[in-house]
């Protein structure tokens, strides 16, 4: 699946406290063209977001200190208008419930599937930046 010519010109930060996970999503979305930028945490993503120009942040739910969904409300502080998708093992009814409150684009489920996670972040891409 290849994104688009465009792509290269988007940068994705991945955000996970597991490097195994963190490593896969990178290695799923990085030969697509994106460039990718990883954190072990919420905190370390606030201050990526704060020096560098993301175009997409892709959150774990559970993180140690801060979790995704209150990365995003940080995050949101600096750049409203983010997109953001979240990932978690656990996605219950209730949680998908507070990441659409939060403004999340989606919700995936892990272990994050290759054609699912890239379908969604074009989906997400094109709604915000118009990437055909």
């Amino acid at each position: 699946m290849n994104a688009t010519a465009d792509s290269k010109h988007f940068s994705i930060l991945i955000a996970d406290d597991d490097r195994n996970s963190r490593d896969a999503l990178r290695d799923i979305i990085q030969p697509e063209g994106f460039q990718t930028i990883v954190a072990s945490s919420g905190e370390e993503a606030i201050d990526i977001v704060r020096g560098v120009t993301i175009h997409l942040v892709l959150l774990d739910m559970h993180m140690p200190t801060l979790t995704g969904l209150e990365t995003l409300q940080v995050v949101r502080q600096i750049n409203a208008q983010l997109p953001a998708i979240l990932v978690t093992g656990d996605p219950s009814d209730r949680l998908v419930r507070d990441a659409i409150r939060a403004q999340f684009f989606s919700v995936l489920p892990k272990p994050v599937s290759k054609g699912l996670l890239l379908y969604t972040v074009l989906k997400a891409l094109a709604r915000f930046y118009g990437l055909a």
